[in-house]
């Protein structure tokens, strides 16, 4: 499995993450966007941001990069990023597939990602990653599983997803949703011929939105690698956004309330992988000091008193414009 390379790495930055959902697309639901990105978001300016991220990141020892089909041309971007790098043999890669970019590359698109997790969908987008990212891909996952998704029963899928799993690729699956411990249980419990089909699953987990981690913990006691997105809760966990306990705790540590975020999210002991969903470098170096932010137990606490119902997190989430 390629998360093994990972487990052996002895840098502080090896469970960190780099996702390219922000910086793949000129639209996203991300809080302080503006100021991110600015007004140039052509094509060639966020292919040399990407590219940026990458090489700070690599730099720093980050060996995971997540993208998606659904992520505009963020998967074009890191295969760029790759092939111009033929001695970057270290790093694991992970791209998702069943929801297709619909924007053309506008912030302003009616709409901007349509799903669809039908065996049609895998097979049509598995060829456009193929065609991108070829062998370097390592992990193909099914993008934002929940409780009524078709993938979950659909055996012809699973057949064609084990048949993939047998030449090497690993199979994994995000969640999205108040629902999402009950969709990371649901697939769990899909096998194929008497084997446990995915590998991994990534959720959305954060000092606000903390109802997936039971099953989390469930999932890494099953041997599935946890990968975290949405730590930063959208923007909503970095100042000037940040909740004032979040703020108190970043003052008493004198790092970013970023950093302190995800340093929490790193004490889970489910937690393999926790991405970070950086838009600029110093965005990124600011999240690279998670894995040294010293939390006493009294700061656990007083951050752990953050939780949201999650049908109000995700309310609040799907509320969010895109800009």
């Amino acid at each position: 499995m390629p998360f093994a390379r990972l487990a052996t790495a002895t840098t502080p930055t090896c469970h960190i993450g780099l996702g390219l959902a922000a910086v793949g697309r000129p639209g996203y639901i991300n809080l302080g966007r503006d100021d991110d990105l600015g007004d140039d978001r052509s094509v060639d300016t966020l292919r040399t941001r990407s590219h940026q991220l990458l090489d700070a990141a690599y730099a720093q020892g980050v060996r995971y990069f997540d993208v998606a089909r659904s992520y505009g041309r963020s998967e074009e971007f890191l295969a760029d990023w790759l092939n111009a790098r033929p001695q970057v043999n270290d790093v694991v890669i992970g791209s998702k597939w069943g929801y297709t970019y619909t924007a053309g590359w506008s912030a302003d698109a009616e709409t901007h990602e349509v799903k669809d997790h039908g065996l049609a969908t895998y097979e049509r987008q598995r060829a456009e990653t193929d065609a991108l990212l070829g062998d370097r891909l390592d992990l193909y996952q099914i993008h934002s599983v929940t409780p009524d998704s078709p993938a979950l029963t659909d055996k012809d899928l699973h057949a064609r997803l084990a048949e993939a799993a047998a030449q090497g690729l690993t199979i994994g699956f995000s969640t999205s949703g108040p629902a999402q411990a009950d969709a990371v249980r649901a697939a769990l419990a899909v096998t194929v011929d008497g084997e446990p089909l995915f590998r991994t699953v990534q959720s959305t987990y954060n000092v606000l939105e903390t109802s997936a981690g039971p099953a989390l913990a469930e999932a890494h006691a099953a041997g599935l690698t946890v990968i975290v997105k949405e730590g930063m809760a959208n923007g909503r966990l970095a100042a000037p956004h940040a909740p004032q306990a979040l703020r108190a705790v970043a003052e008493e540590t004198s790092l970013g309330c970023d950093a302190v975020a995800l340093a929490w999210i790193l004490r889970q002991p489910w937690a393999g992988v926790v991405l970070s969903g950086a838009a600029t470098v110093a965005q990124l170096a600011s999240n690279l000091h998670a894995p040294v932010v010293d939390l006493d137990a009294d700061q656990l606490t007083r951050l752990a008193t953050l939780a949201e119902d999650p049908r109000a997190y995700w309310e609040r989430r799907g509320q969010l414009p895109w800009h």
